[in-house]
Parts: structure tokens; sequence; C-alpha cells
């Protein structure tokens, strides 16, 4: 595999740098200045790998979807029972949102900074990410493995619970990421009003699986 070039290490750098000051200071607090010293070069280095501060925050977005979808797609390749797909997507949406948590923040809290093609190529991602957790709880709901209310409402609960993990979870806090995932698939199985045993079932077969 060929090594990146030092333009490359340095766009990468530059793209972390970003990332880390984001999250830790707001998009609008930040400024260039402060990213070339993080990275330890002249700020007018920057504009051979940028054209302004605003392209660091679109791709800081559109990276962290795009990243989210193939974990999705990937997480759900190969099976087909619809308890298993939701419960696999689940387990994925937590431990992404654990993993990632910096990228998460910002693209929940700097969504309001984008604007015009950008924030419709982000919003577009969403939607698309939204919709497969959609389609999988209404064929739960349509084999009657699944009492659902509001399949809308209960896909903005299985976002919302992974935005709230990001902001909270720490590796070396008082529960493994396993058994924070095996809650909260539990809990949202159940709010889906899955029966108990199914549950139980699927749960112990992907723990014997992974």
């Amino acid at each position: 595999m060929p090594r990146p070039t030092g333009g490359v290490r340095t766009a990468d750098a530059i793209l972390e740098a970003a990332t880390e000051l984001f999250y830790q200071h707001g998009y609008e607090a930040t400024t260039l200045r402060q990213v070339a010293a993080k990275v330890g070069i002249q700020v007018g280095s920057l504009y051979n790998h940028i054209n302004g501060k605003d392209d660091l925050l679109r791709n800081i977005m559109l990276r962290i979807m795009d990243d989210l979808l193939v974990a999705q797609r990937t997480a759900l390749r190969g099976r087909t029972d619809p308890i298993d797909r939701l419960r696999a997507a689940i387990d994925c949406h937590i431990r992404f949102h654990a993993d990632r948590a910096r990228e998460v923040f910002i693209g929940n809290s700097e969504l309001r900074s984008l604007g015009g093609k950008d924030l419709r190529k982000v919003v577009d991602k969403r939607d698309q990410y939204e919709k497969v957790l959609r389609d999988l709880i209404d064929a739960a709901a349509e084999e009657g493995r699944a009492d659902v209310v509001d399949a809308r409402l209960q896909v903005c609960a299985i976002v919302a619970a992974g935005s709230h993990v990001s902001t909270w979870y720490r590796p070396r806090g008082p529960m493994s990421l396993d058994e924070i995932v095996s809650k909260y698939i539990t809990i949202t199985l159940r709010q889906l009003g899955v029966a108990h045993e199914e549950i139980d079932a699927i749960t112990e077969a992907a723990a014997a699986v992974g």
C-alpha cells in the first residue's frame, strides 16, 4: 500500500486539528490561525489545502455522515431477519456515536453554520440514514414482531440515543461500551414492543457470534 504523501499528511493533520478545535471551542470561535498553530504551519500555508474555514466544517460533517452510512451498511450486510437487522443497526449506531464523539458533536451542534448546497448535502445523508432505520422498524412491524406506535418518532428516539451517548460516554467509565450497547438495544426493542423472549434470544445469538 502506498504511503501518504506529505501533502496528504498535512491535509489530514489540518482536518484533525480543526476537529479538535471546533469540538473544544465551537466553529465560530475557532480561527484559522489557531488551526495553523496546532498543526505547526504558517496560516498562509493552510490555503494550499483549503479555501477557507467553511471547507473544514463541510469536510468534517460530510465525512462523518459518509462514515456513518458505510458503518450502517456494513452492520446490516448479510443479515435477513428483521429483528436481527434492527438489533445490528442499533448496535452500530450506539458504538459509532461513542467512538466518534467529537465529530458527532460537531455534526449536531454546527449544522446551523452550514449553508446552501453544503447544508442540503448533509441533510440528504441524514435522511438516507434515518430512512434505513425507518424501513427496519416497518419491516419488523409488518411481520407482526413489533408493536410500533409511531415509526417516525421511534427513529428520532434511536438517533437521539446515539447523540446522547456521544456526550457522556467515556472509555474508562463505570460501564463498558458492550454493556451500554446491550442495554440500549434492549431498551429500544422493548419500546418497539418486541417480545422479551425474542430480545433475549437474538441478543444471546449475537453475543455468541461476536
